[in-house]
């Protein structure tokens, strides 16, 4: 399995995707495989646990519309990062004619060192297999897919295994559970860019073709994969669904401490004395999440919270308060993103960070769009010159009002989130800016900040 440690957390917080730390295999309302000690694609032990029994449910004794309200009521949101209600892309998925749909598990995680899909899909793949065959049954479709990184190849192993099991026992395949309903599940590894992440552009992989984006609307759920309708999710999202078929919405609407339901898989990275991924409620703040983790390291102290991958935004300490939901993380500048949170030292320089990860989101631009493949490259040439306290006249007002004109003129949402990290540092550190572009100092001693009239002195 993939090297993550995940985190213990406190006995009355629900484990809906993983088991509880220490345990393996199948998880939460799909079958708790690891409860016995048994191995994630066992399925009698998965089976015993309670896994397909959503699925049956969902064949033998609901219509499409009953499936799609269950969700609707559960207040179920994807977990890819931007939250959209799940039932209204499942309804309007169902709604659209065609011929043939297309069901997506989108698991490819591109951003860097983050693991969260990787881990359930090895610790629970029948989990998320059975949520996408739910999926399947309500919104028509007999072709699932389960996009993934091609160095994955745990992941990849382990869902191979886990689907030519569910097959021989009826669960998939050909007549499933002998209703006439065909669902075929195909492994599909990718090697690519960054911008895989975003779902237009994974469907693009998936078909081959080149990875850019495609102006929404139409959306995928009317047209997607080889111009048929599509259900996209990430796979926490489809893992959960069997438990609130079986269990009720309402039993996923309370797993969550405030501003949602259910829970989400957080890594947390950075300066902490633990790190590692843990399943934690939704609402939980940031600061409670941290704690998993061990905290911060004597004798350091937080100063800033990196929430949402290379695209997050960067905040500060007061932000431990801040309830992990998608509201709370928007107002404050930041998004869930991928689930990641790396907590920030006095170590660091704030705005040599903010600088590296505004050029990483636009060395990863795929081009497409004239701001996003210029906008973002002057934003990253105006962080440079933050680091080398060389800014040109009033450099905070121009990234500002270039930052507008690229969210205002997105293709896609990569655009929009990549202006997060130099925008949070102008509202949370501008003093640590100053510092760089006024003092010509760097407290962290990271930059190396040169005074105007040393610069022309020097040339």
């Amino acid at each position: 399995m993939t090297t993550v440690n995940v985190l213990p957390t406190p006995d009355k917080w629900p484990h809906l995707l993983l088991p509880a730390a220490g345990a393996s295999g199948a998880a939460g309302a799909s079958g708790a495989a690891g409860a016995s000690g048994a191995a994630p694609t066992d399925l009698d032990a998965a089976v015993a646990a309670g896994a397909f029994k959503g699925l049956t449910e969902a064949i033998k004794e609901m219509t499409a519309g009953e499936i799609v309200a269950v969700l609707a009521n559960s207040g179920l949101r994807g977990r890819g990062g931007a939250g959209f209600p799940t039932s209204e892309k499942w309804r309007a998925c169902a709604l659209t004619a065609a011929d043939r749909r297309y069901v997506v598990v989108h698991a490819y995680q591109a951003d860097p060192a983050v693991f969260t899909d990787r881990v359930l899909l090895e610790r629970s793949p029948y989990a998320v297999l059975e949520g996408a065959a739910i999926a399947a049954v309500a919104v028509g479709a007999s072709d699932i897919i389960v996009a993934l990184h091609a160095e994955a190849t745990e992941a990849i192993a382990t869902l191979e295994t886990a689907i030519r099991e569910a097959e021989v026992a009826g669960y998939l395949g050909n007549d499933v559970l002998g209703s006439g309903r065909d669902i075929n599940v195909e492994v599909k590894p990718l090697q690519g860019a960054y911008m895989l992440g975003e779902e237009t552009v994974l469907l693009k992989g998936i078909e081959g073709h080149r990875g850019q984006p495609e102006q929404q609307p139409p959306y995928p759920t009317t047209r997607g994969l080889y111009g048929k309708p599509t259900l996209v999710h990430n796979a926490q999202t489809f893992a959960v669904v069997p438990g609130i078929i079986t269990g009720g919405p309402g039993t996923y609407l309370e797993a969550a401490a405030k501003g949602g339901a259910g829970t989400v898989l957080v890594q947390i990275s950075g300066s902490v004395v633990n790190p590692g991924l843990a399943e934690v409620p939704l609402g939980t703040t940031i600061g409670e999440i941290v704690v998993l983790a061990g905290g911060v390291p004597a004798p350091h102290t937080v100063k800033a919270f990196l929430v949402g991958g290379p695209s997050g935004g960067i905040l500060p300490p007061g932000a431990g308060k801040t309830p992990y939901e998608f509201e709370a993380l928007e107002a404050a500048g930041a998004w869930m993103g991928s689930g990641s949170i790396v907590v920030v030292d006095e170590r660091v320089c704030l705005v040599d960070l903010a600088s590296v990860l505004t050029r990483f989101c636009a060395d990863q631009a795929c081009g497409k769009t004239i701001p996003c493949r210029i906008g973002l490259r002057r934003m990253a040439e105006i962080g440079a010159r933050f680091c080398e306290g060389q800014p040109r006249g009033d450099e905070i007002e121009r990234l500002t009002d270039l930052s507008a004109d690229i969210v205002a003129s997105r293709l896609c949402d990569h655009e929009r989130r990549s202006t997060l990290p130099l925008l949070s540092l102008v509202r949370y550190f501008r003093d640590e800016l100053d510092d760089h572009i006024v003092r010509s100092t760097c407290p962290a001693g990271i930059c190396q900040p040169m005074a105007a009239s040393r610069a022309r002195a020097v040339s």
